[in-house]
């Protein structure tokens, strides 16, 4: 199935992140955990690309089994960091050949301990350049990355909203959000691309807040903002684990609900390889909708 296709029928696409983990043991416990979201009816799940040898055959792998195993369709990331054109054209092939259909491209973040992104010596130093490429040598449902809030190296919004021009007149089929918790901010987003010319799916990304610190850094890292008053009752609770993703999970039931109800194409959630507050989630929505009906 062709990933965009799931963003044009007629009810919400819900779909799933994961990242490989680092041993067999718990790849295989996370493939239980994929097996058991499967009740859930995602429309499919996507894994995140380890750009070093090991992260990216884990990842191969992971996509493999997920697609094979489980019979869930799977779209797979791949990322420009840390590898030749060559490099991205074997994992290509090698995800066509596992009759891997779609795919999520990026530039990836530079290391840590780097000032900033270098293409690599022989690679490619944009995602709409790793669009380019796979949509042309490759018959892959291509789709991209974009941001709400700007992308936190870009000058300002309208650089940034050319860039993604850009990527999906280089073959982006569809576009997946960064985090954020402010859906003024995704509609007035998606209202600048639409005006730009952009056409095809803007899904919302989500993460569920579990931790006070972790979502704290994860937003300082993406230039996502906290609202004023979310982050105050965020403070209040933060030293009560369960009371903290209490009120993460009904925020974010709450932000699903509006995001569902004016408009959006789909729901991507970043599970962090966890799923009971996706769950909840999800189940809040559902129960909402058998209410309305």
């Amino acid at each position: 199935m062709r990933i965009v296709d799931a963003f044009r029928g007629p009810g919400p696409a819900i779909s799933f992140e994961f990242f490989p983990p680092k041993s067999d043991a718990a790849a295989d416990e996370l493939l239980t955990t994929i097996a058991t979201m499967r009740a859930l009816q995602p429309s499919f799940v996507s894994i995140t690309y380890g750009a070093g040898g090991s992260s990216r055959e884990r990842s191969l792998d992971l996509v493999r089994r997920i697609k094979t195993e489980l019979s869930v369709e799977v779209m797979a990331h791949l990322t420009c960091a840390g590898s030749t054109r060559a490099d991205l054209h074997a994992y290509a092939a090698d995800l066509a050949a596992s009759g891997i259909e779609n795919v999520l491209a990026l530039r990836g973040d530079p290391p840590r301990d780097a000032p900033g992104f270098v293409a690599h010596e022989g690679g490619l130093a944009y995602a709409s350049d790793l669009v380019a490429l796979l949509a042309a040598d490759y018959n892959f449902c291509v789709g991209g990355a974009c941001y709400p809030e700007t992308h936190t190296e870009a000058p300002d919004p309208a650089t940034d909203l050319n860039h993604l021009v850009t990527k999906v007149a280089s073959g982006a089929s569809f576009l997946v959000t960064q985090l954020f918790f402010e859906n003024e901010r995704y509609f007035a987003f998606v209202a600048r691309a639409r005006a730009a010319g952009i056409t095809v799916p803007i899904v919302p990304g989500i993460m569920p807040i579990t931790n006070y610190e972790q979502i704290c850094r994860f937003t300082s890292l993406c230039g996502a903002t906290i609202p004023p008053r979310l982050r105050a009752e965020l403070e209040s609770c933060k030293a009560d684990p369960n009371a903290l993703v209490d009120l993460g999970v009904a925020f974010t039931a709450l932000q699903c609900s509006d995001l569902l109800a004016r408009g959006a194409p789909g729901l991507h959630f970043y599970t962090l390889n966890k799923s009971p507050a996706v769950r909840a989630v999800v189940a809040a929505l559902r129960a909402e909708a058998a209410i309305a009906a």
